[in-house]
């Protein structure tokens, strides 16, 4: 087997050699590594100077925040009762609270049935429309009946009564309605119920038979109710008849005497239908007093009939409500004494009516076939997102199960009015409609578990209701979160601290930059080296023109702030910035409405229906007029006759609406509204159009609403909540009531966008909104006019302030097409180019020493054949010489 390795065959040191000469070859690589790695160091100080600047544009944005500098701080005296924020038109103030109820959402159950997925009734197809509302006119409660005759003599035992739990306490002295009551009422704090007495009545027929008296000489006849004597007689020569009585009734003394006792009276003895009320709830008796002796004859007995004396006692039963709309329990060991069934009951009471609320979106449910069980009319109802949730419950009873609707807004308006009906004209199921139908002034199919109640707060003397427990409207730009009842005081006080907070972060952030741009830039003597940007421009650029900005004056304020300086922020030698807290302090106390021009881009318009809503890159400083010369309308339909004061809308009436139509057309503009069936007032009618067409979801997933109202000429008016050439409105009938029944022959009108100038020249409208020209120096300022007259209507003036314009100056340079990007980039080419030139000097390497090898192979092999060959030829040198001797 012959050598194969170069070298060792021959005892060439190839391998030694080829490694030095390739060394020698490879000796410019360090060259192009040194290149790179300064390239690289140099990219390394960019990123940090970027990284620096990002930094500090972060720290600007708080002051670039209009927010900021009208912020406000909160604090309660008892947060375990309220806690509040502060935001946009908030001013400061101290405020004492007290929270007597807290708003909650009606709560309505079914009764209980056996089985939560058995059909309900017949199984057809049905829909519940649900409206939205306020409940009047009544309390709810529950109403009991009169209290038994032996309660009149004998009382109420103690015991007898429970209510929510707590024991009233009765006697054998509570013999009336009205003493019952009182007692109950004792216990109002704990049980949360009070007790209203009814009336006590005498019997309508108690005087249909009212026939003269007659006396003898010895014997006398007295009427008397309540203790108060209506007629008399004695002895013999007169007689008393009804006229009378009625006589006597129609007199002053009498009836002062009946008025203090609380009694009234209607009818006639005449006629036979006279009733006397005992209207505080005390038992009322007519007593017929026979004295002396002899016969008496006539009266309520009858002409002729003997009487010897009568007495009718009518007694009176309390009607129980609840504080809160929650059902009553009532227990004890005889309630019926009482006149009250033991168990939980409740309901709307008293002539209670329910009030559509227009400003809530009514929905509609429809009950395909085999959603009619407990889980089908709750999975329909919340897949229907009506703003009701369904849900059962189980009471673990015979009939367990029970269907829990919950409204998903809380406040009194908020309560639920449901209606049944069939569909295709037919009636209702009557099974589905005894469930489900409910109306808090009529049948209520439902039991109220949660009653629907604002919240009641008094602040400072003044009674505030709101229908949340968060509370926005009462002090304005000030939200209350209220989690129970009590008393608090609250305090709104400027936020100064955030701004002061805001500036030194700004400051100590520019210091990082400025320290960060000196050490790669500048030359450090102490060391005797340079920075790795020595030298650089762009670097120095930026330092330069963030000196500048910020020693420039704010343009646009027309205030007292234009300057840094003016604040206590002044360069230092080392061409950092330091803040004098104490000039900070006082310049933000003393001029707090100012400081945030000082900072952020602020707009302001002098006109309090003008609002300044945005500026854009454009837009330069200063102040220009206001001149609108159309405002903004909306689309409308007004009926073009007065409505008649009582509309029915009948059964399935459904309205094919478009609103806010565009162009080209936009399906979803176009939906079928039903609306509820029955018989509205003008008012009622505004208020269920406006909330049926509100409902509709795809309406409202666009935005798109409206609204109505009663003019003051009695024409029904509605129209689209949105303003502009896009505001339109209309409608068409698809089946029951005729629009035209509310709004005759009238056309609708279609919205038109505000028009107008900003700076002197044309802006563009769009809706409410005005926008500044392009090219104009107000380009891309913004305004909402929201009302007011045509014509001049003041200036609005728009300032840069310092942290707007750094913010802006701290983009150009790190931001896209930036100083640094276009420098980073740059050195990212030129590295790019070392590397590749590197790798193709690398590959030439590999070539050179291929060649090497191959050389040397060549040579080692060529070496191998003479030393192969020199030892042949000495062998036989040798050979010979041996032959030879």
């Amino acid at each position: 087997m012959g050598i194969s390795s170069s070298g060792i065959g021959s005892g060439l040191d190839v391998e030694g050699i080829i490694s030095k000469l390739m060394q020698a070859e490879a000796a410019p690589l360090a060259n192009f590594d040194k290149k790179a790695a300064a390239l690289q160091s140099r990219m390394a100080a960019f990123g940090k100077v970027s990284a620096a600047v990002g930094s500090f544009q972060g720290a600007l944005t708080s002051l670039n925040s209009p927010a900021t500098f009208s912020a406000l701080s909160t604090s309660s005296s008892n947060k375990d009762l309220l806690s509040a924020t502060a935001g946009a038109g908030a001013v400061a103030g101290k405020y004492s609270i007290n929270v007597s109820q807290l708003a909650s959402a009606q709560s309505l159950s079914t009764a209980g049935r056996a089985s939560m997925s058995a059909t309900i009734g017949s199984g057809a197809k049905t829909t519940l429309s649900f409206q939205f509302g306020s409940i009047g006119g009544g309390s709810f409660g529950v109403a009991g009946t009169a209290l038994g005759a032996s309660v009149a003599t004998g009382g109420i035992s103690n015991g007898s009564l429970t209510i929510n739990g707590t024991a009233i306490v009765t006697s054998s002295t509570t013999r009336s309605a009205a003493q019952l009551a009182e007692a109950i009422n004792a216990k109002s704090d704990t049980t949360g119920v009070t007790a209203k007495a009814g009336t006590a009545t005498s019997a309508a027929s108690l005087f249909a038979g009212f026939g003269a008296v007659t006396t003898d000489a010895g014997a006398s006849y007295a009427l008397n109710v309540g203790g108060v004597q209506i007629v008399s007689q004695a002895g013999t020569g007169a007689t008393l008849g009804a006229a009378d009585v009625d006589a006597a009734l129609a007199g002053g003394t009498v009836g002062a005497a009946l008025g203090a006792a609380n009694i009234s009276f209607t009818g006639s003895a005449v006629d036979g239908t006279l009733q006397f009320t005992a209207a505080d709830g005390a038992n009322l008796t007519v007593a017929e007093v026979i004295g002396g002796s002899g016969s008496v004859t006539g009266g309520t007995q009858g002409a002729g009939v003997a009487n010897t004396g009568t007495s009718a006692t009518t007694t009176a039963g309390v009607t129980l409500s609840s504080k809160n709309g929650s059902q009553i329990l009532v227990g004890g060991t005889n309630p019926a004494a009482a006149g009250l069934a033991a168990g939980s009951a409740g309901s709307y009471l008293g002539g209670a009516a329910f009030s559509q609320d227009g400003a809530q979106a009514s929905g509609t449910v429809t009950l395909d076939a085999g959603d009619q069980s407990l889980q089908g009319i709750r999975d329909a109802i919340n897949k229907a997102n009506i703003g009701v949730t369904a849900t059962i419950l189980s009471d673990g009873g015979d009939n367990p199960y029970h269907l829990v609707l919950t409204s998903n807004k809380t406040g009194e308006k908020s309560s639920m009015k449901i209606s049944v009906d069939g569909v295709d004209g037919q009636p209702a199921d009557p099974a589905i409609a005894a469930l489900l139908g409910h109306d808090p002034g009529g049948v209520q199919g439902l039991t109220q578990t949660s009653a629907a109640q604002d919240t009641l707060l008094n602040m400072n003397g003044i009674d505030i209701r709101s229908s949340s427990a968060s509370v926005t409207d009462a002090v304005q730009g000030v939200t209350l979160d209220l989690t129970g009842t009590g008393s608090t005081t609250l305090n709104v006080t400027r936020d100064t601290a955030a701004v002061s907070t805001a500036v030194n972060n700004f400051v100590k952030a520019y210091n990082e930059l400025n320290k960060t741009i000196s050490s790669l830039a500048g030359y450090n003597a102490e060391t005797k080296t340079a920075g790795v940007l020595q030298g650089d421009a762009s670097v120095r650029s930026i330092q330069n023109q963030l000196r500048r900005q910020l020693g420039a004056a704010v343009e646009g304020l027309g205030g007292k702030l234009t300057t840094l300086s003016q604040v206590g922020i002044t360069f230092q030698k080392d061409g950092g910035l330091a803040v004098d807290s104490g000039k900070l302090n006082k310049a933000v106390t003393e001029n707090f409405a100012e400081i945030g021009g000082l900072f952020a881009a602020m707009g302001k318009a002098t006109d309090g229906q003008i609002k300044f809503d945005k500026s854009g890159a454009a837009t330069k400083p200063g102040t220009y007029g206001v001149n609108i010369t159309s405002l903004a309308t909306q689309g409308t339909l007004t009926g073009a006759a007065a409505l008649s004061g009582s509309t029915t809308i009948a059964s399935n009436t459904a309205w094919r609406v478009t609103l806010n139509q565009t162009d080209p057309v936009t399906d979803t503009k176009i939906q079928e509204i039903k609306l509820t069936a029955g018989t509205y007032t003008n008012a009622q009618l505004a208020s269920m159009l406006r909330a049926a067409i509100n409902g509709n979801a795809a309406f409202a997933g666009a935005g798109d609403t409206v609204e109505t109202k009663v003019e003051d000429d009695g024409r029904l008016s509605l129209s689209s909540s949105k303003y502009g050439d896009t505001s339109n409105i209309e409608i068409a009938l698809v089946s029951g009531t005729d629009p035209a029944t509310l709004f005759g022959g009238a056309t609708p009108v279609k919205g038109a966008n505000v028009e107008g100038t900003i700076g002197g020249v044309a802006a563009t409208g769009n809706g409410q909104a005005l926008t500044a020209a392009a090219g104009s120096p107000a380009d891309g300022i913004q305004l909402s006019i929201t009302g007011g007259l045509v014509g001049e209507r003041g200036t609005v003036s728009f300032s840069k302030g310092f942290a707007f314009e750094l913010t802006n100056l701290a983009t150009a340079f790190t931001g896209k097409d930036s100083l640094l990007n276009s420098k980073t980039d740059g050195l990212n080419v030129t590295l790019k180019s070392i590397t590749s030139a590197r790798d193709r000097f690398e590959s030439r390497l590999e070539s050179t020493e291929k060649r090497y090898r191959a050389q040397f192979t060549a040579l080692d092999t060529a070496l191998m054949s003479m030393q192969s060959t020199s030892a042949y030829l000495t062998q036989q040198l040798a050979a010979l010489t041996a032959n030879a001797g």
